[in-house]
Formats: structure tokens, C-alpha cells, sequence
């Protein structure tokens, strides 16, 4: 790799000459300026205002405009002349652990290479020392005109420098953050968590540039005289009532990617409860125009939480029995005939008036796709009581 500075690391006494080199390159695809009409390159051209002539490089100095527009020259003499002790060395100044470096500093990374055989043995001393200090190096050095702050640290068996933005370079996150008090219950942290958890993580390798890749291919088609390829149209965004709603679809959409399917349910809501399952999560999967609003503040719920199921059903409305059955059972077995699957969220009275009413079997309430909802709730109560027959 071909060097960009030529200087020495000062550490302490020890002066170990290195050449600095850039540890990153761009493959960003560039493209020209050119004229619609007949394909002709458009190039700007460096013109003096005063004169309306096209200057030559070597004609061009520098300036620093002042407040009132006028310009004050600065020659490359006047440069060199700035009482810079770091022109042509990297002083290291201290040595901090690796987490006090905030990452918005970070800027431009490069490699430092032991410049010649005697830099060997100072800068493997070097590098060693941050190894088993778990440390990294707090440096001052001058590139391209300036004074920067730089972080050394190891990388493999080299030492890399980044460059470091001066601590009044990097602003306060003031006005950033939402100004409105909200509220984040449980179980949207729970869910959130859910998340997380199924998305994984990832060996960054994998990762690559895709919008790339698909303006090569472009650029070939062009290039042999054929129709650029057709991009597919992007998935459509549902609009999602609430917050939970998308959590617990994004929980589903993430496992289903990933071959880890729950069965029917799909997510930690399963089929029914609240927004999850097929209420009005999966209702608004074909909906335009996406957009999440956080639910209204409630201030108690009598759904119970709910819980993993892994795609089995844990309350079988199908397994009646003879009469001796509470009516909490005989509740299920009706819903079962009546609607021929599993209540999405039907939630009871809570005034523990509820039995089973003769002959019909009452009215049953499901809980969120767990089956220890309210379901369990009210056959605990109503299995306590005496049958009215």
C-alpha cells in the first residue's frame, strides 16, 4: 500500500519511524457530469472574477475571507512557520481505556507501518504494550495543514490510527430527543426484547453493498446494449394500529424469515389477544401507507400477559365432556361449535357474576393465544360454585 505521511511515533524517548497508510478505500461508484443534448463531458473551470480568466493551478494561492468580505492571503511560508511540534511525528500524550472514546469522534482510519528493520523492534514494543495495558494510545499529529487528535490501537499484529474530531467539534444532542413524556410499558419492552432476540446477530462479512451490485449491473446492460434489469417492486407496508401491533408482526416477520415459525400463532400473541395474532396486526398487513402510533395510556388491562406458545394449542375447546363438567368448560365447547376456532380477544365483565347459563352454555372468554388469559381466570371462578341447573 502506498504511503500518504512519513514520520515517527514519539513515545516517551523512543522514536519509531513509520509511514502512514489509509486502512480504507471507497467503492462508491462515481459518475460524470456530461450534456443531455449530445453526450459532451462538462468541466468546471477555475475563472478570476476580476478578470473573467481561467487561472492556472500554479496561479492559485490560499485566502481567509474576513467578516466584511475581504480576503487576507496566507502563503504556504506563513504555514510553515506555525509553531507545530507535531509536523513530522505522532506524540503520543496518554493512554486511556478503549470505552472512553466516545465513537462520534471517530473520523478517518489508517495503518501505521514500521517504516525499515531498526522501527521494528520499538514498534512491536509498542504494539505489545497496548495489547496487555488493554489500552489505546492518545496521539497528537499534523496531516494536510492541521493539528488532529488521533486514537492509536492494535488491529491483528498492526498498529491503526483514527483520526479523532477535538472534543468542541462534536455537538450536544440538545433538542434531539422527543419532547413529548411517553410511556413505554412492559410489555413493549418485552416484546422489543422478543425482537432483538429473534433478529440475532450477524457476522458483519456477510454484509455487502446491494444498491452496488445493482448499478454494475445496469451499467453492463447499458455498456452491451441491452435493457437495464428490472428492480421488483418493494414489499408494501401495512398501516399498524398500535405499537404492539407492530412489535408482535415484526416479531412474526422475523422468526418466519429465519425458518423459525411458531405454528399458527407465529409470535409471542399467538392467534389471538389484543392486536397481535390475526386481529389487527395481521389485518392491517395490506393496508397503505405505514405508520405506528403509540397506544393510549391505560390504567389497568385484564388481559393477562401473554406468553410463548410455540405453535400448540394449550386450550382445547373440542374435548367436552358430560354434564358434571364446570361451565367454564361447557363455555369453551360452545364457543368451540360457534365459532370454530379460537377467540382473538374477548375480554370478560370482571364482576364475578359470570355462570353458565342453562342450557346454553354461557358466553366463554378466550385469553391473548396463551390459554391463561381471562379463560383460566373465569373457570376458577365459576368452577368454585355451585351449578345452576
Amino acid at each position: 500500500m502506498r504511503s500518504i505521511w512519513n514520520g515517527a511515533i514519539s513515545f516517551g524517548l523512543v522514536s519509531i519511524p513509520i509511514k502512514l497508510v489509509n486502512a480504507t478505500e471507497s467503492h462508491t461508484i462515481s459518475f460524470r457530469q456530461i450534456h443531455t443534448e449530445d453526450g459532451g463531458r462538462i468541466r468546471y473551470r477555475k475563472v478570476c472574477e476580476l478578470d473573467d480568466q481561467e487561472v492556472a493551478s500554479g496561479e492559485i494561492g490560499k485566502a481567509y475571507e474576513d467578516a466584511d468580505g475581504s480576503m487576507i492571503p496566507i502563503t504556504d511560508e506563513d504555514l510553515s512557520r506555525l509553531p507545530i511540534p507535531t509536523a513530522r511525528t505522532i506524540e503520543i500524550v496518554a493512554f486511556v481505556p478503549g470505552d472512553r472514546i466516545d465513537p462520534l469522534q471517530m473520523g478517518s482510519a489508517y495503518y501505521l507501518a514500521a517504516a525499515g528493520a531498526p522501527a521494528a523492534k520499538p514498534y512491536t514494543l509498542l504494539r505489545e504494550a497496548l495489547k496487555r495495558s488493554d489500552r489505546v494510545a492518545i496521539a497528537k499529529f499534523a496531516l494536510r495543514g492541521r493539528e488532529r487528535l488521533g486514537m492509536l490501537r492494535v488491529v491483528g499484529d498492526a498498529i491503526a490510527m483514527h483520526g479523532l474530531l477535538w472534543p468542541d467539534e462534536v455537538r450536544a444532542p440538545e433538542g434531539v430527543a422527543p419532547d413529548a413524556d411517553v410511556t413505554v410499558r412492559d410489555k413493549e419492552l418485552d416484546l422489543a426484547d422478543a425482537l432483538m432476540d429473534t433478529l440475532g446477530e450477524i457476522d458483519l462479512d456477510d454484509l455487502h453493498d446491494e444498491y452496488r451490485e445493482a448499478l454494475e449491473e445496469v451499467i453492463a446492460a447499458k455498456s452491451a446494449g441491452e435493457a437495464p434489469p428490472e428492480s421488483p417492486e418493494p414489499a408494501g407496508h401495512g398501516k399498524v394500529l398500535d405499537l404492539m401491533a407492530a412489535l408482535e408482526s415484526s416479531v412474526r416477520a422475523a422468526r418466519e424469515s429465519r425458518g423459525e415459525g411458531e405454528g399458527e400463532g407465529g409470535g409471542d400473541g399467538a392467534e389471538g389477544g389484543g392486536a397481535s395474532g390475526k386481529g389487527a396486526g395481521g389485518d392491517a398487513a395490506g393496508r397503505e401507507d405505514a405508520e405506528v402510533r403509540a397506544l393510549p395510556r391505560r390504567e389497568a388491562s385484564s388481559r393477562a400477559t401473554p406468553k410463548r406458545t410455540g405453535g400448540k394449542k394449550t386450550a382445547s375447546a373440542a374435548k367436552g365432556t358430560a354434564a358434571g363438567k364446570s361451565s367454564a368448560s361447557s363455555a369453551k365447547k360452545s364457543t368451540a361449535r360457534s365459532s370454530g376456532s379460537r377467540s382473538g380477544s374477548a375480554s370478560g365483565s370482571g364482576s364475578g357474576k359470570r355462570t353458565a347459563a342453562k342450557g346454553s352454555g354461557g358466553r366463554a372468554t378466550a385469553g391473548g393465544g396463551s390459554g391463561k388469559g381471562t379463560a383460566g381466570t373465569t373457570a376458577k371462578k365459576t368452577s368454585s360454585r355451585k351449578r345452576t341447573a
